[in-house]
């Protein structure tokens, strides 16, 4: 049995976290031994859900709708930390990957996220544009899975929102080459104070230069063809609710078996 303090001994069911705590929950798994946890302790993280459900009559006929429903309701809810955060999956050279990015948008046209092009997930969406995205809302007992094809928004847009990020995040998009093997630590810090260099925080006109856009970073728009809704329920009897397109382009609802 493990000794460590942060391991989960009891059922997931019986655990409450409150944001003050998850900072000192974060710490004491830091400095706990590497002693690995054993069959049953993983085997005890199960948990019972609840009594809400999701039905047909209930859900938006539009799924885009659906989903905004539920973002906004992830967003305002203190458990959930980052409800914009989804799980990128690609798939290329029959080797499939998975990540975690952020959604910065969400429309009819479809869930549009950036990074850099040359990175391993641009790399791979250039060979197959066929993508997932999974919204892991375990606080709300809640996801959401997309399958569509994720094809590059335009420069202009791209543009737009890179001169909406942090100055610091625009240096480093700059400073890391995304994915490439580099040297150390140091040499990627020496990459972010010779860009902050060049390009110094500060109002354009007064003592500052504007960032331009990097030359292969951009935005990535995944027009779905299929989204599925889970809503965990008691004895594993889960909702899921799947909305697919027809050949008309109208969208389809469907109940799954859990």
């Amino acid at each position: 049995m493990s000794q460590c303090p942060f391991a989960y001994s009891a059922p997931l069911g019986q655990l409450f976290i409150n944001l003050a705590s998850i900072s000192r929950l974060a710490m004491t798994a830091a400095t706990c031994s590497n002693t690995p946890m054993d069959r049953d302790e993983i085997r005890a993280m199960r948990r019972s859900y609840g009594e809400l459900g999701l039905s047909e009559s209930d859900a938006n006929p539009n799924p885009i709708t659906q989903f905004e429903i539920w973002l906004t309701a992830a967003a305002e809810n203190p458990y959930v930390v980052e409800a914009n955060a989804m799980v990128l999956g690609t798939s290329a050279d029959n080797q499939p990957k998975a990540r975690t990015v952020l959604l910065k948008e969400v429309s009819e046209n479809g869930f549009v996220f950036y990074s850099n092009y040359n990175s391993d997930k641009g790399k791979e969406i250039s060979q197959n544009q066929n993508v997932s995205l999974t919204f892991p809302w375990f606080p709300m007992e809640r996801q959401v899975i997309v399958l569509g094809r994720a094809t590059k928004v335009s420069n202009a847009e791209s543009a737009d929102y890179f001169a909406t990020r942090p100055w610091s995040s625009q240096i480093g998009a700059w400073a890391s080459n995304q994915s490439e093997v580099i040297a150390s630590r140091e040499s990627l810090q020496k990459s972010w104070d010779e860009i902050a260099a060049k390009y110094p925080e500060g109002p354009d006109d007064l003592e500052g230069s504007a960032v331009p856009l990097p030359p292969s970073w951009g935005g990535f728009c995944v027009v779905p063809h299929s989204i599925e809704f889970w809503q965990g329920r008691y004895s594993r009897l889960h909702d899921r609710l799947r909305y697919t397109l027809d050949e008309n382009k109208k969208w389809q609802l469907t109940r799954l078996a859990p």
